[in-house]
């Protein structure tokens, strides 16, 4: 037997044994990708199975993130460190009695080999599409004639599913206009999906319309068998120019068993006698399971040798380049490490009466000026609406090949979801050498909220500029009001919401940003005008709520944050004018004030019974844990100005004030707490 078909056979049999041995499991892409493994880790890709860190790898991401078993056993043959054979065996188990494992269910960015996760098909082709984004900057910014010390290409597999979700069309329409020739797509088209064959539900030219986006594509007829014609078109892949690539490969699901070619292939076991076959192809005793040939595994393993040899190497190069170019080593190395430094000190240091009285939206895209100067890690740009996100650039500084790869602004188009996941990929290229940056208004954020949701979990940093905010975004209308998108993101595991009343408090929030590591950061931001605010601090931002006018002998406690906040000052003052007395707090960021202690959490909001009122112009799902009542929207909002939709809703100082007296006319000098939460 060619050593080929061996390598084949050597992976599909270990898959089988993976998918059957817990009763199932998504297994019939991932034997019909068989040879495009082979091709792709024995003989294209450059990594190092002893350093899943090596910088200047290729990275591969599996799109089709359900065939997470294709890449766990790749992992293993090849002979990655953490991936033992006990890894594998767990895939698909209980996990009864704290056992853990590599082996997830889709492939988690955590773990050694895997370069993101995945598994919401269609956000793999963004984040790969961001992974491109990323080497082509940095190749571009450090690469010197014969010092190429970024070469990274993108190789990304995709199934039929992935190609008909709308992250993916967006990502694939970037990536062409873009013109990211260090990326490659390659399409498993076995014609089946899960509920049955393609047919049912897609007809188009796939190739005719990679081709219109900007794609250069290549075929391959035999892709369940043909390593080799595999190999050629990948090999061929690299000598493209001015396009990414899409390679069409025609497999077979489920290849070699009782339910090829059909959707009962998608996943759950594999039928016996098949597997049997299979391995005796192989010689091995069909009753054995999870053993691999000595021939398969030494075909496999040597790749653990030769990314050794391409890992020295490139260290080589870079010792090189050190010496020729030392000033530009230095700074690739902070690059490479993270640590760039500079901009924290800009923001502590900030006079923020520059700002006074904008909008939070203004001051914002001002203080990101100043830190784009100052921060070259930062990288990103906006869904077409920069213009009023207050976000400003200069043309020489746009990422696209007619002016350069050097530029940090992308301009993403009206693809908002896309945006984010392709983030995402950005991000995942190296902890800390990029900072990801996206912006938009609020409302669309919804449209975002997947790849929002992915970074977070992945625990990817990445900052999102949300503006218009609020009701006050005015005649757009309720379409663009946010009445109840922070929930959302309020509720969202590892994302930082924070919600700044004036520029002292957005500087507070960028401090925060800047220095997460391990969580992606949303900035709400309002389009109107900022009205007087007293005491907010940009540290005492960082606690998440503070109290920023006290006293002592108050009636009640006032909490509010953002473009509400100064109504709820002036309300304050019109209700000690009527002998009601008001402590205010500040609350831009729950996220932030729970990771406070209970000591300075009931400083802010005390439990001895008396009344706390949010006053917020959102729905008040996420006041509760804290407040006794809130002021809120019951309803979606409405086209006018926002002067008049504050005064509509009763959320302006005199319809506070209004809602106040009612509220403490209703608890009659009762504990406040055990009248329960009240939405007023």
């Amino acid at each position: 037997m060619a050593k080929d078909d061996l390598a084949v056979l050597t992976l599909r049999n270990l898959v089988f044994d993976i998918c059957n041995q817990n009763g199932g499991g998504h297994g019939g892409s991932a034997i019909g990708m068989a040879a495009i493994g082979v091709a792709l880790w024995k003989y294209i890709m450059r990594y190092s199975p002893s350093n899943p860190d090596w910088f200047d790898r290729d990275r591969f991401v599996l799109s089709n993130g359900h065939c997470a078993m294709f890449l766990y056993a790749l992992n293993h043959l090849t002979g990655f460190d953490a991936w033992k054979m006990e890894e594998l065996r767990h895939y698909g188990d209980a996990k009864l009695n704290g056992i853990r494992t590599l082996a997830h269910g889709h492939p988690e960015i955590e773990c050694p080999g895997v370069e993101v996760t995945t598994g919401p098909l269609g956000q793999g082709i963004a984040n790969a599409v961001g992974l491109a984004i990323a080497s082509k900057n940095l190749g571009a910014l450090y690469n010197e004639p014969g010092y190429d010390v970024v070469t990274s290409r993108i190789y990304c597999m995709t199934g039929d599913g992935c190609l008909m979700e709308g992250v993916a069309l967006e990502a694939i329409s970037l990536a062409g206009h873009l013109q990211l020739d260090n990326m490659v797509l390659i399409y498993d088209n076995n014609g089946v999906t899960c509920d049955g064959p393609l047919s049912w539900i897609n007809a188009e030219d796939v190739n005719g319309k990679m081709r219109s986006s900007g794609w250069h594509v290549l075929d391959v007829i035999d892709g369940s068998h043909d390593v080799q014609a595999i190999c050629a078109a990948l090999q061929h892949a690299r000598t493209l120019r001015g396009k990414p690539v899409f390679i069409n490969i025609r497999t077979v699901i489920g290849v070699g068993t009782n339910t090829a070619g059909t959707a009962k292939a998608h996943h759950g076991a594999f039928d016996q006698d098949s597997v049997a076959r299979s391995k005796i192809l192989a010689g091995l005793d069909p009753s054995t399971t999870h053993v691999v040939p000595e021939k398969g595994l030494e075909f496999f393993r040597e790749r653990k040798e030769h990314g050794k040899w391409l890992e020295n190497k490139w260290l080589k190069l870079l010792d090189d380049y050190s010496k020729a170019h030392p000033e530009k080593a230095r700074e690739f190395t902070a690059r490479r490490q993270g640590t760039v430094t500079g901009y924290d000190e800009l923001l502590r240091k900030m006079d923020t009466n520059l700002f006074s009285g904008m909008p939070t939206r203004e001051s914002n895209g001002l203080i990101l000026h100043k830190l784009w100067a100052e921060c070259l890690p930062l990288i990103g740009g906006g869904a077409d609406l920069v213009n009023s996100n207050k976000i400003v650039y200069s043309d020489s500084d746009v990422f696209h090949p007619t002016v350069s790869y050097h530029g940090r602004y992308i301009r993403y188009g009206i693809r908002e979801h896309a945006m984010a996941s392709v983030s995402n990929g950005i991000a995942a290229f190296s902890p800390g050498t990029f900072i990801p940056v996206t912006a938009t208004f609020l409302m669309f954020y919804i449209y975002a909220a997947p790849g929002v949701r992915m970074g977070a979990l992945s625990n990817l940093p990445a900052i999102h500029i949300a503006t218009h905010d609020s009701f006050a975004e005015g005649q757009n209308g309720p379409t663009h009001q946010p009445v109840e998108l922070d929930s959302l993101y309020r509720a969202m595991p590892n994302l930082t919401y924070i919600r700044p009343c004036d520029a002292e408090e957005v500087l507070g929030a960028w401090i925060h940003a800047m220095g997460s590591k391990k969580a992606p950061t949303m900035i709400s931001l309002a389009r109107d005008p900022v009205g007087k605010v007293p005491n907010t601090d940009r540290f005492r931002t960082l606690l998440g709520a503070y109290v920023i006018q006290e006293d002592e002998e108050a009636d009640i406690t006032l909490v509010s944050c953002g473009s509400n906040l100064h109504h709820v000052v002036t309300a304050a003052r019109q209700l000690r004018d009527d002998s009601i007395r008001s402590r205010v707090v500040s609350c831009p960021s729950f996220d932030l004030f729970d990771h406070q202690n209970a000591e300075y959490r009931q400083s802010v909001f005390p439990l001895d019974g008396k009344p706390i009122v949010s006053v917020e112009e959102y729905v008040a799902t996420t006041w509760a844990r804290y407040v006794t009542a809130s002021i809120g929207m019951k309803t979606y909002g409405y086209s006018a100005s926002n002067q008049s939709n504050y005064e509509r809703f009763g959320l302006d100082a005199n319809g506070i004030v209004s809602r106040v007296k009612q509220y403490m006319e209703f608890i009659g000098g009762r504990n406040a707490r055990t009248l329960g939460w009240q939405c007023i």
